[in-house]
């Protein structure tokens, strides 16, 4: 498998991940964002725990565990209960966006139609904004730090580890405190969505995420993230009724350019003698 597979895995995964800010904008009035959290990861690790007992992939080295459970609870507790606080105060489209800050090429282009689209948006918006843009730097971490640890172990093994430690707390937290209660209220709309962001938006999203983070450099996998809105505007409008103003898609074409650039500036500069 090439580096060009890798990144398309990667856009497949930022497309789950575009439809799980759909899905988390739905859920995010009737739930706290820890406990959301908990149902995304916590749930992702409860479907991946008996594929990988099947399946019996090479786990981390004991020595890398330390590393390993720290990157996970990094992005599976810490960055994910930032990322469902952002969408508690503003739109998929919106927030999404402002996770493609990811890679840094984007962030002026980013920052400019955020800027300018804030009269559209609901209020209080912009703190959603300024979040995400401020927990991606956990998701940026992960991606960097976690390649030589997936090349010693398998991606199976590497993220069942990961979200089993972070989405562990995340269920024990809920448990100790109460919140899991809240689920019991679920309807069916609600529970049906929650599954797709168990399974979809947080095993296979993350698992197919991991998988590129092997076979491609942290940055291109990075810059794919930027299917995320543009996979989130569009539910975002059909499904939640979402505005999509016009700063917003010339804020995306900017994103997607700058990206363009810097994957086009990166082959030039490797073919270079």
């Amino acid at each position: 498998m090439n580096e060009r597979t890798g990144v398309l895995i990667a856009v497949l995964s930022s497309a789950l991940g575009g439809g799980a800010a759909v899905a988390t904008r739905f859920l995010i009035g009737g739930i706290d964002p820890l406990t959301l959290a908990a149902v995304r990861f916590g749930g992702g690790a409860l479907c991946l725990l008996p594929v990988a007992l099947v399946l019996r992939p090479k786990w981390p080295a004991r020595a890398d565990w330390p590393a390993v459970a720290g990157l996970g609870f990094l992005l599976y507790a810490v960055f994910f209960v930032f990322y469902n606080l952002a969408l508690s105060y503003t739109t998929v489209g919106r927030g999404t966006l402002a996770l493609s800050t990811l890679p840094l090429m984007t962030m002026l282009g980013v920052a400019l139609a955020l800027t300018a689209s804030l009269g559209n948006a609901p209020e209080g918006a912009w703190r959603g904004d300024l979040i995400m843009v401020g927990a991606t730097l956990c998701m940026a971490l992960y991606s960097v730090y976690a390649r030589p640890f997936i090349a010693r172990s398998s991606a199976l093994g590497f993220l069942t580890f990961g979200m089993a430690v972070g989405g562990g707390a995340l269920i024990a937290l809920c448990l100790l405190t109460g919140r899991a209660e809240a689920l019991l209220a679920f309807d069916a709309r609600q529970a049906w969505t929650g599954l797709y962001l168990a399974a979809g938006g947080g095993a296979l999203a993350f698992f197919l995420w991991v998988v590129a983070l092997r076979y491609a450099s942290p940055t291109r996998v990075a810059n794919t993230i930027t299917v995320n809105p543009l996979i989130a505007m569009a539910a975002g409008t059909m499904l939640l009724g979402e505005p999509l103003t016009l700063t917003l898609v010339l804020g995306l074409i900017a994103v997607c350019t700058g990206v363009w650039v810097a994957t086009t500036n990166g082959d030039t500069a490797k073919s270079r003698p």
